[in-house]
């Protein structure tokens, strides 16, 4: 399991599986009971009880234990820093399409063939 002191990479490996991706995505709608969310799962209630724990370090959701239910709710801050941390790159990759786009505007100006086309 990775470490606590690296939330970024508690947050990235808890988002790796597709079935807790499913599961958060479920909780964006509102809070839930561990029953709700294995639900729509073909998998056994131990399974969407290790997903849970691996959310839970990673502090993607919380656990509330309400009477015998236990209710889980989605905590987004840690999305938010993951988003944050992605965001740095988004500006990067949109600054090498706008690149790309006035590229491709300028061989269009100069009317030449692009490259790699037969003349």
């Amino acid at each position: 399991m990775v470490s606590q002191a690296d939330p970024l990479s508690a947050t990235f490996a808890a988002l790796s599986d597709p079935t807790r991706r499913a599961i958060l995505a479920r909780l964006a709608q509102g809070p839930a009971t561990v029953g709700e969310l294995a639900a729509p799962f073909a998998i056994s209630a131990p399974a969407i009880s290790r997903h849970l724990k691996v959310l839970e370090h990673a502090k993607l959701i919380q656990r509330i234990k309400e009477a015998q239910w236990r209710r889980c709710k989605l905590e987004p801050a840690r999305l938010h820093q993951a988003a944050e941390w992605m965001d740095q790159y988004r500006q990067f990759w949109e600054a090498q399409f706008d690149s790309l786009a006035q590229f491709i505007d300028t061989l269009k100006e100069t009317d030449r063939p692009p490259l790699g086309s037969p003349v």
